[in-house]
């Protein structure tokens, strides 16, 4: 083949590839031409907020008792900076009104941003109780820096916890990013939407998934495989789904939920109440009552 053939091969490929009309769906066009969020930047950005949750454990290893506040104080610096500007793109990225001025989202950005930060104490002690809630739930676990450092459970969490937190502060798209991040790191596909108490441990984890409604109380436990989904949905006029309905389960306190078993629609599972593993379960479970085969 010709030097000639290959330019025309290539000149093809690369209008082909380019062409937006035919590939509509794979192309977005952020408000005023704004940067995407960068999966790199929120890569950081859970580096950095893993340093700050957990010093030592993540980032310098070395950070002692009498500098840990400057320690954090100097990761929290780079947060404030990655975080407003990825929170701005979210903003841009979601943005339907193209003579929306940047400024205002910039300026919203950085106000979210400082409310999060406010949030990361909540977020820290939230953390705390599920360390607790491994270590207590799991006769393997030698002592809470082992949870920290091995268990699926308590990375997916830290993922979560911070996502949630961002999606109360109406940030869009972000929060479903990172707990895809960690969905790909631990096999635990956890919805940032969902609602989860304190004390809350998944075993080995793999598998388990927990839908955008879900709601869960405080000391449930969850085994892998586990789902917590949503049996049907309703349709509008254009057959579309319609979205935001509460349509997966609650877990009330004091629950546990053995491995594989499907738990699907807006039904209640009783406090106190254990499901076995391998259950099929579509209807209530009244508290204090065991489901096993």
């Amino acid at each position: 083949m010709d030097r000639h053939n290959n330019k025309n091969i290539f000149d093809t490929v690369v209008a082909e590839l380019g062409n937006k009309e035919k590939y509509q769906v794979l192309h977005h066009r952020t408000a005023n031409s704004m940067p995407m969020p960068s999966i790199e930047s929120l890569n950081q950005l859970m580096e950095l907020l893993k340093a700050v949750l957990f010093p030592g454990f993540y980032g310098q290893s070395e950070v002692q008792g009498e500098n840990i506040s400057y320690y954090v104080g100097a990761n929290l610096d780079n947060v404030l900076r990655i975080l407003s500007e990825q929170i701005k793109r979210g903003f841009c990225f979601s943005c339907e009104k193209e003579l929306m001025l940047c400024n205002d989202c910039e300026i919203k950005a950085k106000d979210v941003s400082m409310k999060f930060l406010s949030r990361l104490p909540h977020i820290k002690y939230m953390l705390s109780t599920d360390v607790v809630a491994a270590f207590n739930g799991d006769p393997a676990a030698k002592n809470f820096g082992e949870a920290i450092f091995c268990y699926p459970s308590i990375s997916a969490l830290t993922y979560y916890r911070i996502a949630h937190e961002l999606l109360l502060l109406e940030v869009p798209l972000i929060p479903r990013i990172i707990t895809e991040m960690s969905h790909s790191l631990t096999g635990i596909d956890i919805h940032p939407g969902a609602t989860i108490g304190e004390y809350f441990f998944i075993d080995h984890g793999t598998g388990v998934v927990i839908g955008e409604t879900t709601i869960i109380g405080n000391n449930v436990r969850l085994y892998q495989g586990v789902t917590l989904g949503a049996k049907s949905f309703p349709l509008d006029e254009n057959g579309k789904p319609i979205k935001g309905i509460p349509r997966h389960p609650i877990v009330e306190d004091n629950v546990i939920i053995y491995s594989n078993s499907t738990i699907l629609g807006r039904i209640t599972i009783g406090k106190g109440a254990v499901i076995g593993g391998n259950q099929w379960i579509t209807h209530d479970v009244p508290s204090e009552t065991k489901v096993v085969e």
